[in-house]
């Protein structure tokens, strides 16, 4: 981590550490850039992702019972719950994350269970398209996990086998699905994949990540060019994954699944014949979406899954940064036009990152509101991301007031942390 984000954590933990004294566990949870792989994780499609910097301070202590408490250090308000295989956790409000991760525990790993005291500040942006929603998931069944031993467990140990792995059922405790025998639920009511899990877990300093899902595979990593860094712009427009939100979130998903009903119905899309999945959108009619639209939604799949990723991969991967932009400016319009998911903000956003001669920049995370990245040269970064924030907040003076505009480097993934060093997941 570099010195500036590191000194972020030790401030962090500090203010962790003071709201839960003598704590016994603590573990810095990042957020993630999705660098490419708009909507295609759950698709079985492929991604190129990294960690951020930025992300969560979590400190936990064991209990005797079983109960969860969750202090919001920042919302000066925590959450209570019990490790229940019936509880019903409550939409629209954050606690709803930890509640729904006691449940699924509860449900595929309960009955003797163990709560505890759990205490978490983040420099992370809320509901900004950087998946703090699901670091926070993924922190609270950490904690959960090693208070009670879940890593021995025969249930753990017959459906998880490596950190891919635990990222595809993490992925499940969110979108409520099963994974192996672990029996899903209602999960928080977003229909996702499990892309941001992967990256927050298996993510490495300096690097980006090629993952290709359902299963969760590796397929490469590819080193950043040194001097490069990221900026990041959070347009303030708010993209949490609730209420109508929610609904326009997942009906980007229900558009692959129609996909995949009108070629029969079974496995994802990644997995369909090209030539026969295009006749059946062609000539099947489907009682939600048009043709046109289901069109131009498979299209979009294949030529960022299939091409664009590739092909930015090798040329990051030769240090031929010139040939990347173009690229991802077209994955950019693709997200526009195909997915419809982008807002005047994002787009103005990535535009502007272009024009102040970003190597690329892109938007990401579900859509509707969100960050956009651009890849920049480090020393004239501080400039950049100065410009960058003046012009945005000429033309969205309202927006501006709730956007934020930062640096990060590729960062490292969850760690485990104590006085002495911190240590990756094994």
């Amino acid at each position: 981590m570099s010195d500036v984000g590191a000194a972020r954590k030790h401030t962090l933990f500090g203010e962790a550490s003071r709201a839960l004294p003598g704590a016994a566990l603590a573990y810095h949870v990042p957020g993630r850039i999705e660098f490419l792989g708009k909507h295609t994780d759950y698709c079985g499609g492929r991604s190129l992702v990294c960690a951020t910097e930025n992300g969560f301070a979590i400190v936990a202590s064991p209990r005797n019972d079983k109960t969860v408490r969750v202090i919001n250090i920042a919302g000066k308000d925590e959450a209570t719950m019990s490790l229940d295989p019936n509880l019903m956790p409550t939409p629209g409000v954050w606690a709803n994350y930890p509640m729904t991760v006691a449940r699924r525990v509860a449900r595929n790993f309960g009955p003797n269970l163990k709560g505890a005291d759990i205490a978490f500040v983040s420099d992370l942006p809320p509901a900004a398209g950087l998946s703090s929603s699901s670091a926070m998931m993924i922190a609270i069944f950490l904690v959960l996990a090693d208070v009670n031993g879940l890593w021995s467990r025969r249930e753990y140990t017959e459906n998880i086998k490596s950190l891919e792995d635990l990222g595809g059922y993490l992925g499940t405790i969110e979108n409520g699905q099963t994974f192996g025998t672990l029996v899903g639920d209602k999960g928080v009511g977003t229909f996702g994949g499990s892309q941001d899990h992967t990256a927050i877990l298996c993510s490495a300093p300096g690097k980006l990540h090629q993952y290709s899902f359902c299963p969760v595979r590796f397929e490469r990593a590819i080193d950043l060019p040194k001097g490069t860094t990221f900026g990041i712009a959070s347009s303030g427009v708010i993209a949490e994954k609730t209420r109508e939100a929610m609904e326009k979130y997942n009906r980007v998903s229900r558009r692959a699944k129609a996909i995949v009903e009108l070629n029969g119905g079974g496995g994802t899309v990644a997995q369909l014949d090209a030539i026969r999945a295009r006749e059946s959108i062609a000539r099947s009619a489907h009682p939600e979406f048009d043709r046109e639209n289901l069109s131009r939604r498979y299209e979009q799949f294949l030529e960022e899954a299939n091409t664009i990723i590739p092909r930015v991969s090798d040329a990051i991967a030769s240090r031929s940064l010139d040939k990347i932009g173009a690229l991802i400016d077209r994955s950019q319009q693709l997200a526009e036009s195909a997915l419809e998911n982008q807002v005047p903000q994002t787009v103005e956003l990535q535009r502007s990152a272009r024009t102040l001669d970003a190597y690329a920049a892109s938007a990401f995370g579900a859509g509707f509101g969100g960050s956009v990245w651009a890849l920049i040269d480090e020393s004239t970064a501080a400039k950049f991301v100065e410009v960058w924030n003046r012009d945005y907040t000429a033309k969205f003076p309202n927006e501006s007031k709730l956007s934020r505009f930062f640096l990060t480097h590729a960062g490292p993934p969850v760690l485990r942390v104590d006085d002495r060093k911190a240590e990756m997941l094994k």
